[in-house]
Order: C-alpha cells, then sequence, then structure tokens
C-alpha cells in the first residue's frame, strides 16, 4: 500500500479502503507521509467527496491517532456538547451546569476562540483564579463532586485532526463536509462521552451559511456518531444575528450569569433548552424532550442551575464572588454607544461582521496565540424586526484601546441593513437531527 495510489484512486472518485485511509491518517501524524501527498489527498476528498463509511472511518483513524479519554470511574451516563461556533455564543456556560443539576454529569473538552467566533475557554478564563487546565485526577473527580468540568484540549487528543486542520486551513480545504464532520466527531469520540449533542449554527455568523449544508453536516456527524455506538444528536439554530445580549468574554460570563438566575433572553432560552432537553433525553433523566425542558426551566427559576454553576467555579479554582456579584468581573477603561442615524426596521444582520468588530476591540484573535482583553466587547441591542428610531441605542462597545474604537465602530454599523418596512423576526432553532434525519420545529 502507497500514499501514491491512495491519492489517483480518491482523484478518480473511486472509494477508499479502512485500511487505506488508517494508512493515510497514522502515516500523515508519524510523519512518514509528508505534507504535499497528504494536501493532494485532502484536496481530492474536498473535490470528490466521501460516502459515510469512508468518512466514519477517516473521524475513527483521527480519534485513535491519540489517548482516548476513559470516563467509566464516573458513575451513569456522561453527556457532551459541542457547538460549530457563532457570536455570542455562551451556551456551554449555560447548559452544562442546568444538565448537571439533574444529575447528568458534564465531562468537557472545549477550545478557544479564532477569528470572529469565541472560545468557552477565553470566557471561563476572565473569571479571576478559573483554571482550565487539570490534571486528569482532578478532571475526574470535579465531575464526581460537581457534575461539571470544562478544560482546555489536550494535546494527545486527536493529535491527527491538529496536524490536518493546519494543512487544510493554508490549502484551501476546509470547506469539505466530510472533511468538518471527521474534525469534529473525532476529537468528540475521543472526549469519552456517552450522549453527544451538536448545535450545528447556520447563518451569516456560523461555518455553514445555508439550511441545506448545515443540515447535510449534522446528518453525516450524527451518523457517524451510530457508527461508533454514541447516542448524538444535533440541533440547527440560527446564526444570522448575536445570540443574546453581548459579545465579549468576561460580559458574556456576565450575561451568562444573570441568565442562570433566570434574568434569560427568549432566543438563548430557546437554544439551551433544547440543547440540555436533548441531553437529559439522550442520558435517560427525561421520557420526552418536553418533560426535559420543562426540568431544565425550573433549575432555571429556582437557582439550581447558578447553584451548580458556582460549585463548578469554586472547583476549579474560581473566585466565587465575581459569580455572586458579577458586576465585579472585568470592565473596560473605553466605552462608545452606537446609535441608529436613521428611523428603520432592522432587515438582516451580518453576525461575522459583530463577531469581527468585536475582535478590533480586543476581545478575539486574528490569529492562534494572540493575546486577548477579557473586557472588550459589544453590548448588542440590534435584533432583526425590530424599530429604531433615530438615536435608539443598537449597541455599546467596550475596549482598553481607545484607538480601536473608531474603526470597530465603522465595521459594527457596516453589519446592518435597515429598511422602511416591517420584517419578521428570524427562526431560532431550525429543528432537530437524529438517527432518523431532520425533523424541522
Amino acid at each position: 500500500m502507497n500514499m501514491y495510489d491512495i491519492i489517483t484512486k480518491k482523484k478518480h472518485g473511486e472509494i477508499l479502503s479502512e485500511e487505506e485511509i488508517r494508512f493515510a491518517v497514522n502515516g500523515f501524524t508519524d510523519g512518514s507521509i509528508p505534507d504535499y501527498q497528504m494536501s493532494a489527498l485532502l484536496m481530492a476528498i474536498c473535490l470528490k467527496g466521501m460516502n459515510d463509511s469512508e468518512t466514519a472511518a477517516m473521524t475513527f483513524a483521527m480519534r485513535d491517532s491519540g489517548s482516548i479519554a476513559d470516563l467509566s470511574a464516573i458513575p451513569g451516563l456522561k453527556a457532551d456538547k459541542h457547538s460549530t461556533g457563532g457570536v455570542g455564543d455562551k451556551v456551554s456556560l449555560l447548559v452544562g451546569p442546568m444538565v448537571a443539576s439533574l444529575g447528568v454529569p458534564v465531562a468537557k473538552m472545549s477550545g478557544r476562540g479564532l477569528g470572529h467566533t469565541g472560545g468557552t475557554i477565553d470566557k471561563l478564563e476572565s473569571i479571576p483564579g478559573f483554571s482550565v487546565t487539570l490534571s486528569n485526577e482532578k478532571f475526574m473527580e470535579n465531575v464526581k463532586k460537581t457534575g461539571l468540568a470544562i478544560v482546555g484540549q489536550s494535546d494527545d487528543l486527536a493529535p491527527a485532526d491538529k496536524k490536518m486542520y493546519a494543512l487544510r486551513d493554508v490549502t484551501a480545504t476546509v470547506d469539505s463536509i466530510p472533511l468538518i464532520a471527521a474534525s469534529i466527531m473525532s476529537k468528540k469520540l475521543a472526549s469519552g462521552s456517552d450522549v453527544i449533542v451538536l448545535d450545528v449554527t447556520m447563518g451569516s455568523g456560523a461555518f455553514m451559511k445555508t439550511l441545506p449544508d448545515a443540515i447535510k453536516l449534522a446528518e453525516t456527524m450524527v451518523r457517524i456518531g451510530e457508527a461508533s455506538g454514541k447516542k448524538v444528536y444535533a440541533v440547527i439554530t440560527d446564526m444570522n444575528q448575536v445570540l443574546g445580549t453581548y459579545v465579549g468574554n468576561a460580559l458574556e460570563v456576565r450575561e451568562a450569569v444573570y441568565a442562570l438566575k433566570g434574568d434569560i433572553a427568549e432566543d438563548l432560552k430557546r437554544t439551551c433548552l433544547k440543547i440540555a432537553g436533548l441531553m437529559l433525553l439522550g442520558c435517560k433523566k427525561a421520557d420526552s424532550l418536553i418533560e426535559a425542558e420543562q426540568k431544565l426551566s425550573e433549575v432555571l427559576q429556582d437557582g439550581r442551575a447558578f447553584e451548580s454553576f458556582c460549585a463548578f467555579v469554586k472547583a476549579q479554582g474560581g473566585d466565587v464572588k465575581y459569580i455572586k456579584d458579577p458586576e465585579l468581573l472585568p470592565k473596560a477603561a473605553c466605552k462608545r454607544v452606537v446609535k441608529a442615524e436613521e428611523d428603520g426596521y432592522l432587515v438582516s444582520m451580518n453576525a461575522e461582521t459583530v463577531g469581527r468588530s468585536s475582535v478590533i476591540l480586543g476581545a478575539g484573535r486574528e490569529k492562534k496565540g494572540d493575546p486577548i482583553d477579557m473586557a472588550a466587547g459589544i453590548e448588542n441591542y440590534a435584533k432583526v424586526g425590530h424599530l429604531f428610531r433615530k438615536g435608539d441605542t443598537l449597541g455599546i462597545l467596550y475596549t482598553n484601546r481607545e484607538e480601536s474604537l473608531d474603526a470597530a465602530e465603522k465595521l459594527y454599523r457596516s453589519a446592518f441593513c435597515f429598511g422602511a418596512l416591517p420584517v419578521a423576526e428570524p427562526t431560532t432553532i431550525y429543528g432537530i437531527v437524529d438517527e432518523t434525519g431532520f425533523h424541522p420545529l
């Protein structure tokens, strides 16, 4: 078996065997297959595609390239969730404590933000003292004790994916649904949970720009889960506008804390209830999604979810006084109120542009390793379908770099399109994907 023949086979649109895929993935990971040959194979896959069996084989080869978390010491079924990325996406900060407070252990590995999308790990690090690096023993102990632990992804988790993604990033082979699905699912399967709920975002602020593409990605990942023996659901959610109100790190933690106390934006609440509901359903803590969502609504109202979040923060070294009083969280030295310049209905928003303006303010990274300003970000009041009068506040920009305000405001304003006629508010959730396919809501 050699790489040249494997590349040729895929170039002609033929189906690769599991052995051929493992040969390519393992060889590239250990360095025996050079970048230029793997680049050629990735481009052939991009152009010719892969079927379900090939995609599953690639996922499993990538999963098996490193260590696989063993969570068997934690009693019961374990749940995990993953978002394909968005703007103002603080869902993990909410659903973790929500389901943990109802007896479902959540052992989660999360990433950092890059480009216009934020990362859960960065957000948690805005809490003074909070540690995102725990030993394996401490990680397991925390999940047993508080029901929830969130840490940064370890280097030995699916190393093939890290190496392949770096190559895809510079060879224009990122936008292949089989490759995206294999990348996400290899890490999720290596993380060791029994039930995985995927938040597949769709729209201007998401990686998937159209509903058919989002459904296709979701269905591919659910089928990979099925092939691996895991229970996997996907929720297709809207990312054509900011989720909730805030974009940033400390700002989103602040919003999450108030949300866990019951003061929660409607779009954020709907998204969290659906995702957390499927986590409960998959872990057999509810007989129906309706029952699951009812239980979750109760823990948001009666303070159990908030107490769960406090216990989680304390267990990972965070200072709980910043959670008890979120107004103590880092605040930016400079702010600018952005006001509507004319009357009109907000017809559309480019959420990616809003995310990019938050990066200019310091809330995100242009490239891996860039420092971020924990206090920077945007308080966004612009929602599609709403009527704004001249002088109404669209949003407030926060930064510690005063010189960034002009460029950030210009970009932020460019995200909005106003019109004279009213438009309908967009759907928050388009549907759910399970092993039987897509179910619109």
